[in-house]
Formats: structure tokens, sequence, C-alpha cells
């Protein structure tokens, strides 16, 4: 056995990392099927294990990357190895010396309907281009690597953020990649010589001899080949049953109606909709799919739920970031046309759903990305009103970081709310919030600052006054430790990536060697 792998080394390392490749898509398909049901069986295994392990869930869309590059990285490896391949076939069938080569690539045409072939390039005049486009293998391998670098190239962050049409469009050209590998070995490009020939004329035997094949004294015989059968479609089936599976779930779950029953338009040009949905329910932190066929009927964008699970409706705010969502903002600001028809698919799972696992929480919310916290706040605002004894959660700092004033106002009624609910049931400590204004200018610090003494905030209207520029993280941590020394600290995100490698540094920095003190986790918002 060991011989044999020292022998056939590139096969064994081949064979691994396909293998691996095709776990990471069976993984990567299961992990997208499992979000069509907001992770819910795998969160149940899983909740029995450690924190650092169920957390290694909400990465799914890092894990998603890793296998693109990795796909990416496979694919130039095998067009390489089939470039330098065809030169070589290329070169056997331009031979007319007689080798061994030349004369397996000059099996007649014959024999290659009989399907002892080995050479694909059949002529002399027959070039390299003709064979690519005109087999299956190449054919299926051209329109592989095309969709490949379309779906590559148009997943980067600035066509995603600046033009996500074009995004959505061309990651559905992965429907002719997964067409592409399921036949791409139909053709038979790759052959091996048949098992009734290697008891012939086995080639340790008969290569050096190859002058005397067709010689009737011979004990060899002229080879015969064979394409080795398509393998690819058995690795990617089970994949495939489950995409269509939650295809067909989300298709279902979509077709529900749904109910608008308030629209709101907020500063900013941020649109706040209420709606109801027979038999929806969901957590703190979830968020949902949203579909407007007026607008487009293939669009599904994703939204951060702001309402509670103890409301009777579900909410979103959505700010104008795009095309599609200033079309549908314009199309409700409409006063005298009906109501455009709303499609919603979920709610799906996100990293928020576990604060109230943490004794102590630290969320962080920039601009718009406040939104999952809203429905936090609120959770806990109804918790209060019920006396919900359950409530591990002991402490949460809250840090909301706007560009302009207006942003302030989408949720200052859930802010004022809380402020009151805390200094009547005497938990004035149960949360410390921090309002951070990053686009201020001299006029806005100096009216501040006049009016400073005043008991609520003039930016606002809230107690809590109102900062200018952006937090001090090093102090904050600093501080939370010093607080909390003992604790188990959730701090969750969700806003830029520039914020979230601040953070996460933090974390490491603050976490405590000794696993029985303070211990930060990072949690990122990731759609």
């Amino acid at each position: 056995m060991g011989n044999w792998v020292v022998n056939h080394w590139f096969s064994v390392l081949f064979l691994v990392v396909w293998l691996g490749l095709n776990v990471f898509l069976f993984v990567d398909a299961f992990l997208k099927y499992e979000k069509a049901d907001k992770y819910y069986y795998t969160r149940k295994i899983l909740g029995f294990c450690s924190r650092t392990l169920r957390k290694q869930l909400d990465h799914n869309l890092t894990f998603h990357k890793l296998v693109a590059y990795m796909i990416c990285l496979h694919t130039a490896i095998h067009i390489i190895a089939h470039l330098f391949n065809f030169d070589r076939y290329s070169r056997s069938r331009q031979d007319t010396s007689g080798s061994l080569a030349s004369i397996l690539s000059s099996l007649s045409h014959d024999e290659q309907k009989g399907g002892s072939w080995l050479n694909p390039i059949q002529s002399r005049n027959m070039t390299v281009e003709y064979v690519t486009f005109t087999s299956i293998a190449g054919l299926t391998g051209v329109i592989m690597t095309i969709a490949l670098i379309l779906m590559v190239t148009s997943a980067t962050e600035f066509i995603r953020r600046s033009y996500f049409e074009v995004f959505w469009y061309t990651h559905h050209l992965f429907i002719f990649y997964i067409l592409g590998l399921g036949i791409h070995g139909i053709g038979g490009i790759v052959r091996g010589q048949t098992e009734e020939s290697m008891n012939e004329s086995h080639p340790h035997k008969c290569a050096g001899s190859f002058e005397m094949w067709n010689d009737h004294d011979s004990h060899c015989r002229r080879p015969k080949f064979e394409g080795h059968p398509p393998e690819s479609w058995k690795w990617i089936l089970a994949p495939v049953i489950l995409y269509i599976c939650e295809r067909i779930l989300r298709f279902y779950r979509s077709q529900q109606k749904v109910v608008i029953t308030k629209v709101v338009m907020h500063p900013s040009k941020v649109l706040e909709l209420q709606m109801n949905k027979r038999g929806f329910s969901m957590e703190v932190g979830q968020y949902i799919f949203v579909n407007c066929p007026s607008i487009s009927l293939l669009e599904w964008h994703p939204f951060t739920l702001t309402s509670a699970p103890e409301e009777d409706f579900f909410s979103i705010h959505i700010r104008a970031a795009g095309d599609w969502t200033e079309n549908l903002i314009r199309a409700f600001e409409q006063q005298y046309s009906p109501i455009p028809r709303i499609e919603v698919d979920g709610p799906f799972g996100t990293a928020s759903e576990d604060v109230f696992q943490y004794e102590v929480a630290v969320l962080v919310g920039a601009g718009i990305g406040v939104t999952p916290f809203a429905s936090i706040l609120k959770s806990i605002w109804y918790k209060f009103q019920c006396a919900d004894h359950n409530l591990k959660t002991k402490k949460i700092y809250f840090y909301w970081i706007c560009r302009e004033t207006g942003a302030f106002s989408w949720f200052n009624n859930l802010l004022t709310s809380l402020e009151q609910e805390m200094e009547e049931l005497g938990k004035v400590g149960f949360l410390n919030y921090r309002l951070f204004l990053t686009g201020w200018d001299n006029n806005i610090v100096g009216h501040a600052a006049l009016n400073f003494d005043k008991a609520t905030d003039i930016v606002t209207g809230l107690k809590q006054k109102t900062s200018f520029g952006r937090p001090m993280w090093d102090n904050e941590f600093s501080t939370i430790a010093t607080s909390h020394p003992k604790s188990v600290v959730g701090v969750f995100l969700c806003g830029p990536q520039t914020l979230a490698k601040s953070l996460h540094k933090c974390c490491h920095r603050y976490s405590s060697l000794d696993p029985r003190k303070v211990q930060f986790y990072f949690n990122k918002e990731n759609f």
C-alpha cells in the first residue's frame, strides 16, 4: 500500500483534494438549506456544544467564499493541466518518427468508432481550438469557466454594494456551471486502457515492443482504450437536491399573502413597513428577504426585522441605497396609487439571536445597522413589562454611530420609552446607551455646548447626551472589563468591515487568559 501511494502520489493528492472540495460543496449546500429554516435543526444540535463551536454556524458566508476560492484554484489547475495535455496530444499527432506516442495517436477512424482511440485530435489538420469547441468536454469547460469568472468578478464588494442587480443576476449563472459540471465527463476525453487489453498487452511488457504489435508471432496486441465514465454527477447530486428542496420551501413561503398594516416615512429617506403574515414567527435579530414584483420579479433583498417577537406584526426599515430601494420608496410615497404588493421569505437566523445567552451584551450599530438591535431593545421592553424572570442578561451597552442627526429619529420613541421604563422599575443601570454623531460641524457642536446643562439632549431630545466623533473603543472595552471582571460578554455588530476589525481586536485584547474571568465573544451580522 505504501509503495502504491509513493508511485501514485499525484493521483492520491488529486483524489484527496477532489473529495475535500466536494465535501465543501455538500456542507455549503447544507448550510444554505438550513438557512431556509433559520438554522433550526443545527442550532438545536449545537445547543449542547461550546459557544465557540455554535458561533461557527454564523460564518456560513465566509465558508461559502472559501469554497469559491477553492473552486477557482482547482479550476485553474485543471485548465493548466489540460493545456499541457493538449499540447502533448498535438505534438504526438504531428510526429512522423514512428514513436510510441505517434503510433497511439494515429489509431484509424474506424478504430475510434470502436472506442479504442486515445488521442482526441483525430488528424494533423485538426486544431486544439476545434476539439475544444466541438467536444462535450471542451464546450462545457469553456461555458463553466466563463460562468465562474463572471460570478467571481461580480461578487466583489464594490459591485455588490454599487450594482447589486449585476451581482444578483450573474451569481445565478451557477445553474449553467452545475449543469456543465454534470455532463462534463460524458465525452470520455480522458481515457484509459480497457481491462481486456491490459491482460493481453500490459504496458510494462509491451510498451517496448510496439513495432511488433501487428506481427502474428507477437504476444502483444495493439491496445484498446475507453473513456472513463462520468463521475461528477455523483458528487453534485446531494447538494443539488438540497438546493432544490430549499428553493421549493422558499417559493412556498414567498407565495403566502403579506398584509401591509402601516407605512411610515422617516427622515434621511428611510421607509418603515409594518406587516402581517399567517404563521409568521420570529426571534430577535433575524432578517427576511423582500421582493416587490412591480419593481423586479427576480430580485430579493435582505432586511433585518426591527419588530420584537412579542408584537403582533413584523416590521423592517429600508434606507435608500440603490436603484431597487429608491424605486420601492418612491412607489410607497405615491399617495393616489395602490400600495405595491410585497412578497416575504423568511425569517432567517443570525448571530444576534444569541444575545440573551450572555450576561453582558455590547450592541454596536452603524447607521441603518441599528435595525437588529431595535428588535432586541423592543423585546427587552416587553420582557420588563411582563416581568420576565428568565432573562439571563444583566447589563446591555448600546452604541449607535450615525453620520447625520436625522437618523436618530428612527428609533427615538423606542429609546425614550426604555428610559422611562428603566426609571419606573428602578433599573436605570440595566441599559447604558451612547449615541455618536460623526457628520457634525461647528454650528451643531456650538449649539449643543450652549444647551449642555438642559435635562435633555438638544440633538435627540433624550436624556443621554450625544457624543461627537467616534467611540474610543480601547477605553470602552477597558471600562466594561473592569466593571464585569468575571462575566461572559457578547459583542454584536451590524456595520462596516473596518469597524468589525477594530472590535474583533478589542475582544481578543481585553479577554482574560483565565477562562474564569472576563471573556469577550465577537459576533457580526452577515448577509
